[in-house]
């Protein structure tokens, strides 16, 4: 790898070779929008107080990074490809909320479809479409019927209509939704009863007893120490970003700055709403600005939309879908089902990460990050020494934030910590550091 800029891969892991990748992003950024170039260098000498006052500028800023990045690592037809896979996409969201939401919910109910045979309406749309059915060309062959039948009715609205009632199939009934539960065009919120969370539970009465049990195609299964899933698709984790409603601009992000309790509030914590099973909705630990990145990938900047995760949440790679969920608890749709963040941020990091060079641009966003107005660099080396013990989650993150601020950590761990290659981490089996390889 030879990263552009006059800059070696050695440079992007030294403090006096990031300081001249900051010039050069400066340089490059003035050449292309000189206001918004003096814009932040002001905003890094006095920061905005509040994450809310710095999003106009960050948001901004976020695109003219990641077309930073693109260069720096040559990847800009890559890049491209992540974005143009996103938009493809974007049938399905249209339809999801113009067609099936406006035209079909909101005019057929559950009692409307007693009659209605879906089978014989998948088999006339997939004769109309010219193929089995998915999601993704089913959207399209609407949107496209739509076009025909404003100027031409006849058989499109035929379709419309056929596809208009097996929309409202698949979303409100218990078969339609065993058919399409995986995908995203017909799921749609439900309400949420705190007392009956365990909506998949169902009863069989018995003659002196019920039986309560789950049914089988809800239940995730383990496989030795296997992961429990390989985590979230493309589609349905931007479609947790299209229902986000990108609240930080009201300052209503609850997600992520917790969900405020009137002052006359008696079961309230530090301020803090809590669920009707007690939890305090204090929103994310680290306040990482969801509202934010979720805007930016929304808009086509999948590495800008990481960036800003990266701020606030440096350690991301071990959060996400997997881990903490108190954003989720904290969301501003409180009665029904709300955003599921972790499987947005966990999708973005790992486009990122199968980016050619994706490690690389993972990692030096952690040290070097123009979004980040208070630390966008590594400080100096401050001569301190410093004992970490216990490298879980917060210990790990406590490093790495101790080795931003210019100090030297160790890190210790009760359990038998694994060593990495040196090819790979720097330190060779002595202790000794030694080069390493872009991975």
């Amino acid at each position: 790898m030879t990263p552009g800029f006059g800059l070696s891969f050695g440079d992007l892991y030294r403090r006096e070779g990031l300081l001249r990748l900051d010039h050069a992003f400066i340089e490059e950024l003035a050449g292309r929008n000189p206001a918004l170039a003096a814009r932040l260098i002001k905003a890094r000498k006095t920061p905005a107080r509040t994450a809310r006052e710095q999003a106009p500028l960050l948001i901004e800023l976020a695109p003219y990074l990641e077309a930073f990045i693109a260069t720096l690592f040559d990847i800009g037809d890559e890049m491209a490809e992540l974005v143009a896979a996103d938009r493809r996409l974007a049938p399905l969201w249209r339809v999801k909320y113009k067609f099936v939401k406006r035209l079909a919910l909101s005019s057929i109910g559950v009692d409307d479809l007693a009659s209605f045979d879906p089978d014989a309406a998948r088999k006339a749309l997939e004769t109309a479409i010219g193929g089995p059915i998915d999601e993704l060309a089913l959207a399209e062959a609407i949107l496209r019927w739509q076009a025909q039948a404003a100027a031409d009715p006849g058989g499109a609205a035929q379709n419309l209509e056929t596809a208009r009632h097996y929309s409202a199939w698949a979303a409100l009934t218990e078969e339609g939704r065993l058919r399409h539960g995986n995908g995203v065009l017909f799921r749609h919120p439900r309400p949420i009863d705190p007392m009956q969370l365990l909506e998949h539970a169902r009863r069989d009465p018995q003659p002196a007893y019920t039986v309560h049990s789950i049914r089988i195609e809800a239940i995730r299964r383990r496989d030795g120490f296997a992961l429990t899933d390989a985590g979230p698709s493309r589609e349905s984790a931007l479609d947790e970003i299209h229902y986000c409603l990108l609240c930080h601009n009201q300052g209503t992000d609850s997600c992520s700055r917790g969900l405020r309790a009137p002052p006359e509030a008696t079961n309230s914590v530090h301020g803090f709403r809590r669920s009707p099973l007690g939890a305090t909705l204090a929103g994310c630990p680290l306040e990482e600005r969801i509202s934010e990145f979720h805007t930016l990938r929304k808009s086509g900047h999948p590495v800008a939309a990481l960036a800003m995760i990266v701020i606030d949440n440096p350690m991301v790679a071990a959060t996400g879908h997997r881990i903490c969920n108190d954003c989720v608890k904290a969301c501003i749709y409180q009665q029904q089902t709300p955003v599921d963040i972790p499987r947005a941020e966990t999708r973005t990091l790992t486009d990122v990460l199968a980016l050619p060079w994706g490690f690389e641009i993972y990692s030096l966003l952690t040290r070097w990050n123009p979004l980040n107005l208070d630390r966008p660099l590594p400080a100096p080396d401050s001569g301190h020494k410093v004992l970490v013990a216990g490298m879980g989650p917060a210990g790990f993150t406590l490093a790495h934030h101790l080795m931003n601020d210019g100090h030297s950590v160790c890190g210790i761990d009760g359990l038998k910590i694994e060593p990495l290659p040196g090819r790979l981490c720097g330190i060779g089996e002595d202790g000794e550091r030694v080069g390493f390889e872009p991975v």
